[in-house]
């Protein structure tokens, strides 16, 4: 049943479904359907409404009135989508189409029972919440760390679970650290002299899965020459909000984000979760119809900075440096590449690594299916992209796959258990300062006159051996260590 179309006398027009976006910004796109190859979901479907071109065509159906926001079709297609955005970077228009198919989600709701599931108990409940967070997060470090997974999985007792669930639990990365959650404290200063003072947003999922890379990151920043301020008060940025269509949660996350950080007078705001960094860099859209907060929102987006692009531009301190000897891949987490335009800045930095061995993934900036929570909603198309990527991946013969962002790192090391892959899976940040850490022992050997024992990490260690932190060789050099995911561990 469609919408009725209204007008107003003066010519200009009055959307039937009030969204968060403009007719100038559907009109972007002229159909020539250069986005179309590049389309992960289309190419899996070949569905035409499951393409960039198709979807836009129906988020102006409904904003024009000729579509029920509540059409089935619609709604299924809408959120079929992986919200990748390469086909913004494929677009010669400029069609920025994130923030349409975003919009149109805060208009109609998930067509299936679970994602709606997932969006109210999940997202606007747990995620909200800081003690409901550390709750999930204390109880899913200690599922893995006391041993419970391993036996849980060993027994079989996963088969008692519904086919869903038992794959969400197949899907859980090793949780770095002990059961305890990573401290970080509220204030570290610079290493030397300070040269910048910046903000650094911890994240809800990080701290809770990847601990020890918060933890990297500050270290890292703090070498550079910042003092870092991680205020406890901070919460989740909203960017799955955003995703999956809870606009209203994620402004209320935002303002409260926006109201922590700017009184500190920063001269950044730094964020190492691409998805995070995405959608903080978009708070102004987000509030673009709320007078109130939209200058606020805006000031606070134009600090904020990805941890690769901020070490890029400022300029990585590649003095103390130790020598890091693996073989190492990068996968470009989509909205870094996509959402935010940033490609070469992670390449340089892990180039700047002494003794790394870099070698392009072909397809590093294909999705790799997770896409937020796309995996959980959509676990059969999420696992059809994520077996394309994961043959590319092997071809490598990389030791290590940097991919910064918690979403794409699971959904990898996932695919690494799942295909059988010896593949350890970190942040361009956990190599920076395992070669920070590597250049402080080769130094002080240096100066002692000693040399380090051999180690036993990287391509050395054995089926049943993990990876020893800090490790050096006998020829004075690191090789895979600290940090990250080992796709050993839970299995």
């Amino acid at each position: 049943m469609a919408v009725e179309e209204r007008t107003i006398e003066s010519g200009g027009f009055v959307p039937a479904v009030p969204m968060d976006l403009t007719r100038d910004l559907l009109k972007q796109c002229v159909h020539c359907g250069l986005c179309l190859d590049y389309c992960p979901t289309y190419r899996a479907l070949g569905v035409e409404m499951d393409s960039p071109r198709g979807r836009i065509f129906q988020v102006k159906g409904v904003y024009e009135g000729r579509i029920s926001p509540d059409d089935p079709h619609f709604r299924k297609h809408i959120y079929q989508c992986l919200d990748c955005r390469a086909c913004e970077t494929a677009c010669p228009a400029g069609v920025q189409y994130g923030k349409i198919v975003e919009a149109a989600r805060g208009v109609a709701e998930p067509d299936t029972e679970a994602e709606r599931r997932i969006g109210r108990v999940v997202l606007n409940r747990i995620f909200t919440s800081r003690l409901a967070l550390d709750a999930l997060g204390l109880g899913l470090r200690a599922y893995q760390k006391t041993g419970l997974q391993s036996v849980v999985r060993a027994t079989g007792l996963l088969g008692l679970l519904p086919e869903r669930l038992a794959n969400m639990e197949g899907m859980l990365a090793p949780t770095q650290g002990g059961i305890a959650k990573a401290a970080m404290p509220e204030v570290v200063r610079a290493r030397g002299r300070r040269r910048y003072r910046v903000g650094f947003i911890a994240g809800c999922v990080m701290p809770q899965f990847l601990g020890e890379t918060n933890q990297a990151s500050v270290r890292v920043l703090a070498r550079n020459g910042c003092e870092v301020y991680t205020p406890r008060d901070q919460g989740c940025c909203g960017a799955l909000h955003v995703h999956t269509g809870e606009r209203d949660t994620a402004r209320a996350l935002a303002r409260r984000n926006i109201d922590v950080f700017e009184p500190l007078e920063l001269d950044a705001v730094i964020i190492n979760a691409a998805g995070c960094g995405s959608t903080l860099k978009e708070y102004g859209h987000l509030f673009e119809n709320d007078p109130a907060w939209h200058d606020r929102a805006v000031a606070f987006s134009e600090k904020v900075k990805d941890i690769n692009e901020w070490l890029a531009e400022t300029g990585l301190d590649t003095d103390g440096l130790g020598v890091v000897r693996a073989r190492v891949t990068y996968q470009d987490p989509c909205h870094l590449v996509h959402g935010q335009g940033i490609r070469n800045q992670p390449r340089q930095l892990l180039k700047a690594i002494p003794g790394l061995d870099f070698v392009e993934l072909k397809d590093s900036d294909v999705c790799c299916g997770s896409a937020g929570i796309y995996n959980l909603t959509h676990p059969e198309l999420s696992g059809q992209i994520l077996d394309w990527k994961m043959p590319e991946v092997a071809k490598t013969g990389a030791q290590i796959l940097v991919a910064p962002n918690p979403g794409c790192a699971m959904q990898i090391a996932y695919g690494a258990r799942k295909h059988g892959i010896d593949l350890e899976v970190v942040h361009v940040v956990d190599l920076l300062d395992r070669a920070y850490r590597a250049g402080e022992q080769q130094s002080g050997a240096r100066r002692s006159g000693g040399m380090p024992p051999p180690s036993r990490t990287g391509a050395h260690r054995g089926p049943g051996e993990s990876p020893e932190k800090g490790a050096l060789s006998g020829t004075d050099d690191t090789q895979v260590g600290s940090g990250g995911q080992s796709v050993r561990d839970g299995r």
